[in-house]
């Protein structure tokens, strides 16, 4: 078993124990359920760079990335810094993070929040809705067609925007339908962990026009934002290279300066 497929099964038996102990009932009446969402979609078209900046502790890659950092400080930081939105790793055995994380960002800032979570089923939807996100991740690799159909419908009637991440041509094909605003495609393979930025440039032109394409994982650098720009890239999810620096508002801020440059 690797280790997408332990994230997954361990994601099924935590969703199936806080099914019982919080019925969706509970998170619908949690005040940010009601709440307007934001287009993750339109700021990133508006926007010249198009970075959506990372809150990461740890992963099973890298171990400990920053394991103390404050979350609403990062939040805050980020915007200040100029991102367009914010992506909150929700899950808690392998990345550290948890949902309280994603309404403390929610707190801190106005700009899009997307929930970065193995997203199996409508229950983590509704907690999504419910802790202050505007956009939901699926991920082709571990979801059926039927399922990210029935998700992303689901998603959209809640007024959640959906980023599908796909890795190769295989998933991709399996997953463009209407009911998507994002694709997101990851340059790190997730049994293996090994990344290339390849994988975004030979996908670049297999991706619809009417979907925001997201280059994500293993972006380190400004020359590697604008040659994806260069491929149709509208959006870029770095978390790692801002976590790990000394000073991540400054390090965020002299990125986006220098991809506009």
């Amino acid at each position: 078993m690797n280790i997408l497929d332990r994230i997954v099964a361990d994601k099924r038996i935590e969703v199936a124990q806080k099914e019982k102990l919080f019925p969706t009932a509970y998170w619908e009446q949690s005040p940010l359920f009601e709440r307007k969402t934001q287009s993750l979609k339109a700021k990133l078209r508006a926007d010249g760079v198009g970075i959506i900046a990372e809150h990461k502790r740890r992963s099973p890659s890298k171990a400990i990335i920053k394991q103390t950092e404050d979350v609403r400080q990062v939040a805050i930081d980020y915007t200040q810094a100029g991102a367009s939105g914010l992506s909150i790793l929700t899950d808690g055995k392998y990345f550290g993070g948890s949902l309280d994380d994603l309404v403390q960002a929610r707190a801190a800032t106005k700009l899009p929040l997307l929930r970065k979570e193995f997203i199996i089923g409508p229950y983590q939807l509704i907690e999504a809705k419910a802790h202050g996100a505007d956009a939901i991740l699926l991920i082709a690799a571990v979801l059926e067609q039927k399922d990210i159909k029935s998700l992303s419908e689901l998603a959209q009637s809640l007024g959640l925007e959906v980023l599908l991440e796909v890795h190769n041509q295989e998933e991709l094909n399996k997953a463009l339908m209407p009911s998507l605003d994002l694709i997101g495609v990851n340059n790190r393979n997730l049994k293996t962990f090994e990344v290339s930025l390849e994988t975004s440039r030979a996908l670049a032109q297999q991706i619809p026009p009417n979907f925001v394409k997201i280059s994500e994982s293993g972006i380190s650098n400004p020359q590697a934002v604008q040659d994806l720009h260069r491929h149709g890239y509208s959006g870029f999810l770095i978390g790692e290279h801002f976590m790990k620096g000394d000073n991540i508002k400054e390090e965020t801020e002299k990125f986006i300066a220098t991809c506009r440059a």
